[in-house]
């Protein structure tokens, strides 16, 4: 895959954000942190992405419309002044001279409703708990056109190439992912993000063992549920199973490269719907390295129903040698409906 011109503008911004999260990540500040309305943590990291991606996409392409998770309308409290700062700090690192007004006017222009032909959706730190535990995070960006997914990057500034490396030890460089359809998945160190891409291809078989990828943050997936339906495939292959816990998008991104067979997202509670910005970049990622994703019926994942997957439940990325077993499973304990 040789990126084009839109693709690299989307490798050099998560490029050039992952650099300033690190940075962010290895000097922060406790006090640097806002809890927002669900009880979730937000960080500079957080904004300053956020703002960095807007500002990349823009000075490329213009006005172009874009759903963040992000909003900036706390910094602007009298009381998140020290946050404030500490943002625009951090975005001085890409644009020096940068102004307040031109950091939090980037944060709030990734307020589109998802209603466009043609937008971008970016989760500016995916796994924020795992930024804060100085483990495994993410940067998401994609590109979405008439409801389908079309370019997805995937930046992991902890995951390091080699896959023998524990997850819980983030590496001395990351790796950033790249993907649009029908053009397969590269893989670069991310302080080489114009060096020599490496194709990444999904397992075609479980080599000894299944190896999953389980959400860190119990409140995430049930694991309960997710190791029931793996359990029985693993059973029915004969194989033991390793279980592979961190944190972010970066999941797909460990399947997609071949070092997992699965990853499931199991629902928690009945009335939780997905958000686009937490699959589309990973699901791209993952799709064209040759893993299959879907919801935990089989159905694929619907981006035509505005900011959130309404007519998906869970989601099962996995290698395509076990993910049909996978929803037979699924199907077969009767997990599918609602949690209780």
């Amino acid at each position: 895959m040789h990126p084009d011109s839109t693709l690299r503008v989307a490798i050099d911004a998560v490029a050039a954000a992952g650099r300033v999260a690190r940075t962010v990540q290895r000097d922060f500040n406790r006090n640097h942190q806002i809890i927002k309305d669900d009880q979730s943590p937000v960080t500079v990291a957080d904004f300053a992405v956020q703002a960095i991606v807007a500002m990349a996409l823009k000075d490329a392409f213009g006005d172009v419309p874009i759903v963040g998770e992000e909003r900036a309308g706390v910094l602007r409290l009298p009381e998140q002044a020290e946050v404030r700062r500490a943002v625009v700090e951090a975005v001085d690192r890409y644009r020096t001279g940068v102004r307040d007004d031109d950091v939090l006017g980037a944060i709030d222009g990734c307020n589109h409703d998802a209603s466009a032909e043609a937008y971008w959706t970016l989760d500016p730190i995916d796994g924020t708990k795992g930024f804060l535990r100085g483990q495994q995070y993410a940067i998401a960006l994609a590109l979405i056109e008439a409801g389908r997914v079309v370019l997805g990057v995937l930046g992991c500034p902890n995951l390091p190439l080699q896959t023998d490396h524990p997850f819980d030890h983030p590496g001395p460089h990351g790796t950033i992912y790249a993907a649009r359809v029908g053009c397969g998945t590269g893989q670069w160190p991310d302080h080489e993000s114009k060096g020599q891409e490496v194709p990444v291809r999904a397992r075609s078989h479980a080599p000894g063992a299944l190896t999953v990828c389980e959400s860190v943050e119990a409140a995430h997936s049930r694991n309960d549920h997710s190791r029931r339906v793996l359990q029985r495939v693993a059973q029915d292959l004969g194989l033991a199973i390793d279980y592979a816990r961190l944190d972010s998008q970066c999941k797909y991104a460990v399947v997609a490269r071949g070092q997992a067979d699965a990853y499931l997202r199991m629902p928690t509670h009945k009335s939780y719907v997905e958000k686009i910005w937490d699959h589309a970049a990973g699901m791209m990622i993952a799709e064209e390295a040759g893993a299959v994703v879907s919801d935990i019926a089989g159905a694929r994942l619907d981006f035509t129903h505005g900011q959130r997957l309404e007519a998906n439940r869970g989601i099962v990325c996995a290698s395509g040698h076990i993910h049909g077993m996978i929803i037979d499973a699924i199907r077969d304990l009767d997990l599918a409906s609602a949690p209780q």
